[in-house]
């Protein structure tokens, strides 16, 4: 509206007028600026699909919180509350296609999420009306899916530096806050982690902690031997090219400061918080079933102090989604509130539960929950081994996308809403070469990882590409669950 009334009042201030929209310009408003604009003052219309926030070459977010209350209300009278971010999303995600030149061959969705319905049947009838899908750059699978099919994922601990900055400290826009970090001079207390603008964080992003370590120390050789390079001047000839060098060389000196900041904050926070021992319960609740002995060790570490209490609250979450059919969840919100979890926090669990618990979410989080289930899950794990044991946690999206793949994705679950079965195949019986995969609720970055491990490998001939209401850490996902 405010758009008609510039052009309506402001007549006076231009001679002329050139709008450019983010995304798909309805016609109906289009009438409504031609009739505004009785002077002819509009010289261009145009539209530019640019209603999201890429983060790299397969990960984009629409920066849209609050999209898990909408997910909750999906498909009732109270979703009408949630209109407007209901269409951000799906203004993003036909931002995201027509961006990306992409008419999808086939959608399908989450069968468990209404919202995942809406948002793929809602794509499939402005594709149908709208004449702008004409491209002929490929047809790819546009996959629609629920962050409430997988609760555990944002609830881990990250051992990779993208993912783990982000839970341990924040991205906002590719800005980091060391303000708080001990030791960090003023000129570090934000900092910006950019795959665009930072090589270094371009080629470790997804690298592991350990690995981390041992690249910034190669960084700082590389640094110290440039410096020395810079501290033998004998001629006007290293001069002038030491003032040619000059900001590259404070660019890099910056750079190296940036990166051992970082990388101090997260191992103070590491130590401080106990992630080690944390990490590794974590994973075991989400990887393995052991009721009697996890029930044990989750009680004797909320009993403890060694712990903080938003590493409590996520460990009686995994706990509870785990064990929910059978965990004595009454004594676990005890234990949790004697062990310094505030009131609140403990009630989580029991809204976790409604937005995210057996009767809510599709099946497969856990896979097959009975003996011979477990007995396939040993073998596995003793023929191929645990490479390391803070990392066994596979992500229910990287699950998914290999069932499209392998052409074993059930139909029940996974309904058609555009494209016959046979439209998501390629020619031998293959899975489409492109997967474009919408999380309504928020995707993660270690989902991120693993999707850009995925097209390194290209094993399957396949590029995956992700993108979510928003990226989540464990504190921005309770605190949208805390508010539903």
């Amino acid at each position: 509206d405010g758009i008609w009334t510039g052009c309506e009042g402001c007549c006076s201030v231009y001679g002329e007028y050139h709008l450019f929209f983010t995304n798909v310009l309805a016609r109906n408003d289009m009438l409504s600026l031609a009739e505004a604009d009785g002077s002819g003052l509009v010289r261009q219309v145009q539209e530019f699909y640019g209603d999201f926030v890429p983060v790299s070459d397969d990960l984009a977010t629409l920066n849209s919180p609050d999209s898990v209350a909408m997910s909750m209300v999906a498909g009732t009278a109270r979703m009408r509350e949630h209109s407007v971010c209901y269409r951000r999303n799906l203004d993003g995600l036909r931002g995201l296609l027509l961006s990306l030149r992409r008419k999808p061959g086939s959608i399908r969705y989450q069968q468990s999420s209404p919202l995942a319905r809406s948002l793929a049947k809602d794509i499939h009838e402005g594709i149908l009306s709208d004449q702008i899908y004409h491209f002929r750059t490929g047809s790819p699978l546009l996959l629609v899916l629920d962050r409430m099919d997988d609760p555990v994922t944002p609830l881990l601990s990250q051992w990779t530096y993208q993912a783990m900055v982000h839970e341990l400290i924040g991205i906002n826009h590719g800005r980091v806050t060391l303000a708080g970090a001990p030791g960090v001079g003023a000129d570090l207390r934000e900092v910006v982690l950019s795959p665009a603008q930072d090589e270094f964080f371009r080629e470790n992003a997804h690298a592991n902690f350990g690995e981390l370590g041992e690249r910034i120390k190669s960084l700082i050789d590389d640094y110290q031997r440039a410096r020395r390079g810079h501290e033998e001047i004998s001629s006007i000839e290293d001069m002038q090219n030491f003032l040619e060098k000059y900001p590259t060389f404070v660019a890099s000196s910056h750079n190296v400061s940036k990166h051992v900041a970082v990388m101090g904050e997260l191992a103070r926070l590491v130590d401080v918080c106990s992630l080690m021992e944390v990490s590794r319960f974590e994973q075991e609740l989400a990887c393995a079933d052991d009721h009697a002995g996890h029930l044990r060790e989750l009680l004797e570490l909320l009993n403890g102090n060694r712990l903080q209490g938003p590493d409590k609250l996520r460990l009686g979450l995994l706990y509870a989604l785990r064990y929910e059919g059978v965990a004595n969840l009454a004594m676990v919100k005890g234990r949790m509130a004697a062990g310094g979890v505030p009131p609140d926090n403990v009630e989580l669990l029991d809204k976790m539960l409604r937005y995210a618990g057996n009767k809510a979410r599709g099946p497969g989080l856990y896979g097959r929950r009975d003996v011979m289930g477990r007995m396939a899950r040993s073998l596995l794990t003793s023929v191929q081994g645990v490479s390391n044991v803070y990392s066994q946690h596979v992500p229910m999206l990287m699950k998914t996308v290999q069932s499209v793949a392998k052409g074993e994705l059930k139909e029940a679950d996974y309904p058609f809403v555009m494209g016959a079965p046979a439209a998501g195949l390629g020619e031998g019986g293959k899975g489409p070469s492109e997967i474009i995969v919408f999380m309504a609720g928020g995707t993660t970055y270690e989902e991120a990882t693993k999707v850009a491990e995925f097209n390194r490998k290209n094993q399957m001939g396949i590029r995956l590409i992700l993108g979510g209401s928003t990226i989540h850490n464990s504190t921005s996902f309770l605190e949208e669950l805390r508010n539903t």
